[in-house]
């Protein structure tokens, strides 16, 4: 019997907490155990930094065109900065190659732009995105002050199929403060510890 292939999708409470670092991380130890896995970073702005570090761990098995089809110069919400550039990205294309990228692997990672309601393209986010693909959703979170509030009502803002296959994420941050020790255990009174991790 042919394996299920999967799509990882990882949004984000916030912008700028982690998901391309977990996102590259997770995708170098599939492949180091052997796991047929890609990622995808479909829609980014302000830079394609986050692509390349992805096709670095691909090493050739993607183009860079392949990994980002969709990236916009301004640093501001893609659907934004798509508007600036004159173009529009919309719901169908992008999902239109993320399956035929899919075809290509087992598991396949695909990074969203922002937290999970940030604006992608006209009318559509990452949660948008996560229930077309049926996509196993994993929220990346700053394990800091204030980090129990911002998962909780991420979680919240998935549909309830979702929220039953989500995986929560905890960054360290460069300076932890009190709150880091705790965290995941006030989070697991809310949700199920198995599908809480610390990286």
């Amino acid at each position: 019997m042919a394996e299920v292939k999967q799509i990882f999708f990882i949004t984000g409470t916030d912008t700028g907490i982690g998901k391309t670092v977990f996102t590259v991380l997770l995708l170098k130890f599939l492949r180091q155990e052997g796991a047929s896995a890609g990622a995808l970073k479909p829609i980014c702005s302000g830079g394609r930094d986050d692509a390349r570090k992805i096709l670095s761990v691909m090493r050739g098995t993607l183009s860079l065109d392949e990994i980002n089809p969709w990236h916009f110069r301004a640093a501001i919400a893609p659907s934004l900065a798509a508007r600036q550039e004159k173009k529009m990205v919309r719901l169908a294309p992008v999902v239109t190659h993320i399956r035929k990228m899919q075809k290509r692997f087992d598991i396949l990672l695909v990074e969203g732009a922002g937290g999970l309601l940030s604006p992608l393209g006209e009318n559509f986010n990452s949660r948008d995105l996560i229930v077309a693909l049926e996509a196993m959703p994993f929220i990346v979170a700053p394990n800091r002050l204030g980090v129990v509030n911002s998962v909780l009502l991420t979680l919240e803002a998935l549909p309830k199929k979702l929220q039953a296959k989500a995986r929560v994420v905890l960054m360290p941050q460069p300076k932890p403060d009190v709150s880091a020790r705790s965290n995941g255990a006030l989070i697991a009174e809310f949700f199920d510890p198995k599908r809480i991790f610390m990286v």
